[in-house]
Formats: C-alpha cells, structure tokens, sequence
C-alpha cells in the first residue's frame, strides 16, 4: 500500500493538488497557442483522453490574449507557460490563466516579481516554480556543480530560492517541479526536496525523448518517486502527440494502482502460431478504448490455442485463429467471427460491455 507524502492542498481552477487529493494528469499542447482553433482542438482530444491540466506556452501578448477565448471552448484548467517576461505572466492572468509556471528569479527582479504576485493574488492563481538543469543560477552551478544523481544540490537550492522569493511576497500558493533529463538525478532530487518541503510537486523528466526512451525513463523515475509517495501531479513529457503522453501517464498510475482511467489492455507478444496481423488488431483496439472510462481488462491475443486459458482474468477479449477469430469473456467463448469481421464485432461487444456496466 502506497503511503502518501503530507502536502499543502493548492487549487488549479477546480482540481485538488496535493493535500491527499488524488494524483493528476497534465500535458502541453504544441500547437501555436495565438491559434484558438487549433489549440482548442488540441485540447478537446485530450481532455477525452483524461487528461485533467492544460499548459499552454505563452511567448508573447498575442498568445496571452488568445487565453481568454481558449478558456471559454475548453472544459479543464489552463495553466500559462512563461518565461522570462513577467508582463507575459500578468496578461496571461488577467485573460484568464488559471495557473502559471515560471521561474521566479528570471522576471527581471524583485519589483518584477512583485507585480507579478500581486496579479496571481488578485486572480486566485497558484504559481508553479519550475526548475531545469538548465536553468539553474550560474552561481549555484559555482558552489555545488552541475546536478547529478549522487549531488542534485544545485536543482533543489535553485528550487528553495525561488520559492523563497515568493514567501517573500507573502505567497503560498505554490507547487515545485524539479526536472532533469536525468533518471537518478531527478529521483534523488524529488527525494531530498520532498524532505524540506510540504508544497505539493509536479514529477516530470524533462526532454526524456521519443515514444520508447521517454517513456522508459518518465515510468522509471516517476514510477519510483510515486511508489515511494512523492508527487501531487505529473506529466510524461514525450517527443510525440500529446495525447500519448496522457495514455502513458495512465499507464503508469494504473500500473501502481493508484488510478484506474478505462479500459486496460493486455496483449501476446505473439509467436509462431500467429496466424493473423495482431499488431494491427492491438493497435485499433488500444486506440479505440483510449476514449472509454470503463475500466475493464481487455485482451487481443494471438491464437485461440492459448488466448481465452492465459487471458481468462479479462473481461472481454479476442484471439486469432487460420481464417478466423474468437471473442471470449472471462475465458468463456462467446461468438467465432471470420477474420475479416473480427475488429467490427470485437468493439461492437467491447462497446456493449462498456454501455451495461456504466448503468
């Protein structure tokens, strides 16, 4: 059983971090946020993927003003990426940003950085303290090197001191990210951070790479920190379609047990007696059960030899035979479908279970 790290409860418009709320799932879009059309379309994808906080990069006014008419199509909370330039933050807030990610100490200075507190004050808007290896201060780097696994100081110190600057403020709205492209660096940091704080964290691997590397190192370091009870609310920052980040982060919480989102899918990883294109038929049933909230345990398996005997835990499932397939549940056959039918009447079922357990 998981054991929850003790945090400060903060509001990102109406989801709970932090405080026992449970875990959430961000993402980022990549469109040109000055595009509502675009960026609103984005956004509607993931949001049916689960996903429950919205980032969006703020570069300049125009992409500030833009927030406004994003915020009144989009049904979760938009959080405003920004940096450098605190005017960028105060008209992203005043459009309508419901959250802010910067780095407090590149705003310009402290008169900056006030403004900038007061507008979050004013709006009811928590502050997210970002920090990257690459973004750490040139004097820290001086004093403690460049965060590695076995002396992340620089990383968590570059952290403290920004929220400092805005304790300062008499703000307390706060959640920390503390990011590296490195997997131990990035555990052994969310560690020794999670000792000195109670602001709730946001996990994340920065640049982790591709669908496969970026994946492997996000569940490495975020499925360690999550199982040791550290973090509030994650995103799997990954080189592909946002709305693959989503997928792996329920993956990933489902994997632990901590959140189940729709259906699960379990899958053979084929053999010799395949006899039909299962990598294929696994692809459409994953993407069709991406939008499904369900949480049933859906098999594609490879023949009907085996498939309905290892996957007889599942729910609903489908193996495939010389011209032929099976459609089980809970191990037990139900229908035979020429393969050419067997997609179509496999989610025709998927979605019939779905439908009567949702009642």
């Amino acid at each position: 059983m998981i054991k929850r790290r003790d945090t400060r409860r903060i509001m990102v418009g109406s989801v709970p971090i932090g405080g026992g709320a449970p875990i959430s799932v961000q993402s980022m879009t990549n469109t040109d946020t000055a595009d509502v059309e675009r960026t609103v379309r984005q956004i509607k994808q993931l949001e049916e993927a689960g996903c429950e906080i919205i980032r969006v990069a703020v570069p300049d006014l125009e992409a500030a003003r833009a927030i406004r008419a994003i915020r009144a199509a989009i049904d979760i909370p938009l959080i405003a990426d920004i940096h450098f330039d605190w005017r960028l933050a105060v008209a992203a807030m005043e459009h309508g940003a419901q959250g802010i990610r910067i780095n407090p100490g590149n705003l310009g200075g402290p008169e900056k950085l006030a403004r900038t507190v007061a507008a979050a004050k004013q709006h009811g808007v928590p502050i997210r303290v970002g920090v990257n290896s690459g973004s750490i201060e040139k004097d820290l780097l001086h004093r403690y090197g460049y965060p590695t696994p076995d002396q992340p100081t620089a990383l968590i110190e570059s952290a403290l001191r920004n929220v400092r600057l805005l304790e300062q403020q008499g703000f307390a709205d706060i959640k920390i990210s503390i990011k590296s492209s490195d997997v131990l660096t990035t555990i052994n940091g969310y560690r020794q951070l999670a000792r000195q704080v109670d602001y709730p964290l946001h996990l994340g691997v920065t640049e982790a790479g591709g669908l496969i590397a970026g994946t492997v190192k996000s569940s490495v370091a975020l499925g360690i920190l999550l199982h040791e009870g550290i973090g509030d609310t994650l995103r799997i920052s990954l080189t592909r379609d946002p709305l693959e980040e989503v997928q792996v982060a329920y993956s990933l919480l489902r994997s632990l047990k901590i959140r189940e989102r729709g259906p699960e899918l379990i899958s053979c990883p084929t053999c010799g007696r395949t006899r039909i294109d299962l990598f294929a038929l696994a692809d459409e049933v994953e993407k069709a059960i991406q939008t499904m909230r369900t949480p049933l345990k859906v098999a594609v398996m490879g023949c009907v030899v085996n498939g309905p005997g290892e996957a007889r835990e599942a729910d609903i499932g489908v193996a495939g035979g010389i011209g032929v397939g099976i459609i089980f549940k809970k191990g037990e056959l139900v229908k035979k479908v020429p393969e050419e039918e067997l997609l179509t009447v496999f989610l025709e079922e998927l979605r019939k279970m779905e439908g009567f357990l949702e009642k």
